[in-house]
């Protein structure tokens, strides 16, 4: 049977009429613009994120400008993430006036490795975006440690990692300010372009919301100068319909993981996904290493399975940063494993009788 990458439309059918329901009402109160129902989902992603204040936004990569731009990153400042990752996270360094530096990941988890941070930091370093990817928090304990070593803020990409925990604390509340991406195919995902961030710190909170609105909390009254980067009602409704169901879709799509797991790990060349311990992984992909990755996509795709190639190119090595010169010996992890990470299927309404589908299909290969 053909086995979708993503269902959105299953998803959708699921909850119609709540979803509809909150269209109908945002279209009724032409509350198209900020007004009720963005102020509602802030106040409830806040809650389900266990922190003080969700500022909304226009997309996950604003959200990543406005934390910097609030923490005041300049010119002549550098900032280090992870060279495993899109480009969002790196790119909005630069537009924030600062120098990117990359540092390869651990090689298991594809998160960052807190020794490449070490190593990575100098005068001109500020602040610390780990990223983390596919579902699984990065190493926290150690970041913070090191962030704290060297006076550093950090910045949380939790673009892919909706309700992710590590050591049962909420991903998003180590650092000073945290992001989220609200695009379809994220885990609480809108029907159109959709971030926040988020923070426990009150004047930074204010600083990001004036800066997401043109320089000010009320209408004509601009404190500085900022941008347009505003939720839209539409959407904020949406996200508010899904918020409900985001942790049982989670659960569901935790338990698709073992699923898979079983099911792969004693396949010949099949990595399946590294959890370290004590982190909850919420697999917004579900993400295997095979060392002939392009013809495995091929043989599932021709089968009716689609599959999906994320980040084919580590960020050190996109043409957008050739003027660093970067070396594969410099990121050796990453650099390996752009050649053979492959990501399955994986929805919260995925069945049994598909992921048996994947398996076979991977196991015939």
């Amino acid at each position: 049977m053909p086995v979708p990458f993503a269902d959105l439309q299953r998803q959708y059918q699921s909850i119609k009429s709540e979803i509809d329901g909150a269209i109908a009402a945002v279209i009724r109160d032409n509350a198209f613009i900020r007004g009720p129902y963005v102020d509602a989902f802030e106040r409830e992603f806040a809650a389900a994120a266990e922190i003080r204040h969700c500022v909304s936004c226009a997309n996950g990569t604003d959200a990543l400008y406005l934390a910097m731009a609030a923490l005041k990153v300049g010119p002549g400042d550098e900032v280090i993430t992870t060279a495993h990752s899109w480009i969002s996270t790196s790119a909005m360094v630069t537009h924030a006036g600062a120098t990117v530096v990359f540092c390869d990941t651990d090689g298991s988890t594809f998160t960052i490795d807190p020794k490449a941070i070490e190593a990575a930091i100098t005068p001109r370093t500020v602040g610390i975006i780990p990223v983390h990817l596919y579902g699984q928090p990065a190493d926290m304990d150690a970041i913070m440690a090191i962030a704290r070593q060297h006076k550093l803020w950090v910045i949380e990409d939790c673009a892919q990692a909706h309700l992710a925990r590590y050591k049962g604390r909420m991903i998003g509340t180590f650092g000073s300010a945290a992001t989220y991406s609200f695009y379809p195919g994220k885990n609480l995902g809108a029907m159109g372009d959709a971030g926040a961030v988020v923070t426990n710190d009150d004047a930074l909170a204010e600083h990001m919301t004036m800066l997401a609105r043109h320089g000010g909390l009320v209408k004509h009254q601009h404190q500085i100068e900022g941008i347009n980067s505003r939720l839209d009602g539409m959407q904020a409704a949406i996200l508010s319909a899904k918020l409900p169901h985001l942790a049982g879709w989670t659960g569901a799509r935790q338990q698709a993981a073992r699923v898979y797991d079983a099911g792969l790990n004693q396949i010949e060349d099949v990595v399946v996904p590294q959890v370290a311990p004590d982190r909850t992984h919420v697999y917004h992909l579900y993400t295997i290493k095979h060392p002939r990755r392009d013809a495995l996509a091929a043989h599932l795709n021709a089968n009716g399975v689609q599959t999906a190639i994320n980040y084919p190119t580590a960020l050190p090595f996109l043409a957008a940063y050739r003027r660093f010169g970067h070396r594969p010996q410099q990121y050796p992890n990453a650099s390996a494993d752009q050649g053979r990470i492959l990501s399955l299927p994986m929805f919260a309404e995925i069945t049994r009788q598909q992921q048996d589908e994947v398996i076979d299909l991977v196991r015939q290969f």
